[in-house]
């Protein structure tokens, strides 16, 4: 499985207000090594207080790890599922594994065209500078391109309007369904209320 055509070029948002500092970023499908360097950063963009400086964070909503290092390396390895990794070029971690990553996704195809979209992070550090609109852009066209999606679909928690109105401009619709919180398959955690559920939303590829 190859790579992604070409680097991201993006611009951080302290970067945009000082100086329009550009970065490279790499896009790669992820390997089983990669597995633990996503699921820090899914975690580092949605729980506890390091996803507070981002846009994203679902911190006051709940409070568990999202997913576990297994449960990433079952996607990676899944039939029908890419997982992709974006990682700075020519940069390493900090635990120097050379795993620095910067954002992630999931595409998995499901039956009748219809594709998932799902795992999105982006490093609470680099939110508000572009990236998270190319990624998802990229993975659209992979999702149609390599396993034949016609209609891309994602689950959101309700109370996220911010981020469905993201993903409104971004061309999703709101298709009326509604999907069941997993309030008994938290890992590691709890939810911190008791009304959530996602909401469906849908764009034609």
């Amino acid at each position: 499985m190859g790579d992604f055509p070409g680097p991201i070029t993006t611009t951080t948002a302290a970067a945009a207000a000082a100086a329009a500092t550009t970065t490279t970023i790499t896009c790669r499908k992820a390997v089983p090594a990669d597995a633990a360097a996503v699921q820090r950063l899914v975690k580092s963009a949605f729980r506890g207080e390091s996803s507070r400086a981002g846009w994203t964070t679902e911190a006051d909503l709940v409070a568990d790890e999202r997913i576990d290092v297994a449960g990433v390396a079952a996607k990676i390895q899944g039939p029908g599922i890419i997982v992709v990794a974006h990682a700075l070029a020519h940069a390493q971690a900090d635990d120097g594994s050379g795993n620095a990553l910067v954002g992630c996704c999931e595409i998995e195809a499901k039956a009748n065209g219809i594709g998932y979209f799902g795992l999105f992070a982006v490093d609470p550090k680099r939110q508000a500078g572009g990236l998270g609109k190319q990624i998802l852009a990229r993975a659209e066209v992979m999702a149609r391109e390599e396993l034949g999606v016609r209609i891309m679909e994602m689950t959101v928690i309700w109370t996220r309007t911010e981020l469905i109105a993201w993903y409104l401009r971004r061309g999703y619709v709101k298709t009326g369904r509604t999907a069941p919180f997993p309030y008994a398959h938290l890992y590691n955690g709890k939810a911190l209320r008791d009304d959530l559920y996602f909401v469906v939303l849908e764009k034609k590829l």
